[in-house]
């Protein structure tokens, strides 16, 4: 999705807080705009209607996104593809980037459930304000690999113990840390599984 149009119908909407909002932007090849209000933890979270892809093995899968946030430290993101969940910072399916409020750290997960099924590498990477790609691909085999902006940049196994059995959607959002209004541009976002 490029974003040059925008459909709200197509996407689960979870939103908390005084009037966050979801519209286009102004922008070369299309922007979603992600907006919240200035309360903290004020969130809007977006996920697919329909979760379309379930991972499996010997079938190579592929995610990428790439977007700005305007606070990278007092503020929350997520993006991936998690199983479905009004509440995606606690989701215990997916494959998924995650920002904790609080700090500028990226971790990464590949998440079966959220005990012995989990495998995460915390702080991989440092989340700045500038727009950045994000992408990961399984070969399905066992191993998810992350990039940012095209590099690599962590592997964490994804064998059978870790690989997701559920259908999964894509989804990203982001939430305020403190009780100033913060927001999430979409440039775009792509998953893609080999049938």
């Amino acid at each position: 999705n490029d974003f040059d149009t925008y459909l709200a119908s197509d996407w689960t909407i979870t939103n908390v807080g005084t009037t966050p909002s979801q519209a286009l932007t102004a922008g070369d090849g299309g922007l979603l705009l992600l907006t919240e209000a200035a309360t903290d933890d004020s969130s809007t979270f977006m996920q697919l209607k329909v979760a379309s892809f379930l991972p499996a093995a010997g079938k190579k899968m592929f995610f990428k996104i790439r977007c700005q946030l305007s606070d990278a430290t007092q503020s929350d993101m997520i993006f991936g593809l998690c199983g479905t969940d009004t509440s995606p910072l606690d989701d215990t399916d997916g494959i998924f980037f995650q920002k904790d409020d609080g700090d500028t750290h990226l971790d990464v997960y590949v998440k079966k459930d959220s005990t012995t099924g989990q495998n995460v590498a915390l702080d991989i990477a440092e989340v700045t304000t500038a727009m950045t790609s994000y992408g990961f691909y399984f070969d399905g085999s066992d191993t998810v690999a992350f990039f940012i902006n095209d590099v690599l940049i962590k592997k964490l196994d994804a064998s059978a113990a870790y690989l997701p059995d559920a259908n999964l959607a894509v989804l990203f959002g982001v939430q305020n840390g403190e009780a100033v209004a913060k927001t999430l541009t979409v440039d775009y976002i792509f998953a893609a599984k080999e049938r």
